[in-house]
């Protein structure tokens, strides 16, 4: 209906379109929920008293061990959808990795998210507030992958590319909420 809206480019008439895209959007949901369940973590940090410290210690522990493994599955389906991205590249443009932004990103994401799992296996570092800060901040790089490479940088992912779009007004108060919570819950952030 739309007169801008054309036919596809020649390079997403292709069957891996469907495979890679649909392989990142689940990766990205997972990854989505380990945010949330960091910020859900913050949240009971924030309102532990000493009534209530042994139910909130539970449910802190049990919402960082559901982090963990929707991480884990988070990044596998991130990583795996990126492999096969490239098979998708190799087959339309003849290479496997360019250093588009969008890819470059993309192995940005997969880094940060190493990392946060592995931060796991550093006792010195390792604690569930360490932990739900990491998850909840590390998912502005999927946020940059998905929206911000297509708006803000030219490559051959940015298929949305035109006037540059204003940041939205609500961003910097989301991460100054974000923020004030971390300093909130920080207080609050040793389990017995």
């Amino acid at each position: 209906m739309d007169p801008q809206v054309t036919n596809l480019v020649p390079v997403l008439k292709s069957y891996w379109l469907s495979i890679h895209v649909s392989m990142i959007t689940a990766s990205y949901g997972f990854l989505a929920l380990g945010a949330l369940l960091g910020f859900i973590v913050l949240l009971l940090f924030a309102m532990r008293t000493k009534g209530n410290e042994k139910r909130i210690n539970l449910a802190i522990l049990e919402i960082n061990t559901i982090n963990e493994m929707g991480l884990i599955v988070g990044l596998v389906l991130l990583t795996v959808g990126n492999f096969l991205g490239g098979v998708w590249a190799n087959e339309s443009w003849g290479r496997y990795w360019g250093w588009d932004p969008k890819e470059t990103w993309a192995l940005v994401s997969i880094l940060l998210y190493a990392v946060v799992i592995h931060l796991r296996f550093i006792k010195a570092l390792y604690t569930p507030f360490n932990y739900a800060v990491a998850s909840l901040l590390v998912f502005s790089s999927i946020i940059m992958t998905y929206f911000g490479v297509n708006y803000y940088l030219a490559g051959m992912h940015s298929y949305a590319k035109g006037d540059p779009v204003p940041v939205p007004d609500f961003v910097p108060w989301t991460y100054a909420v974000i923020f004030l919570l971390i300093l909130i819950a920080a207080r609050n952030r040793k389990i017995a």
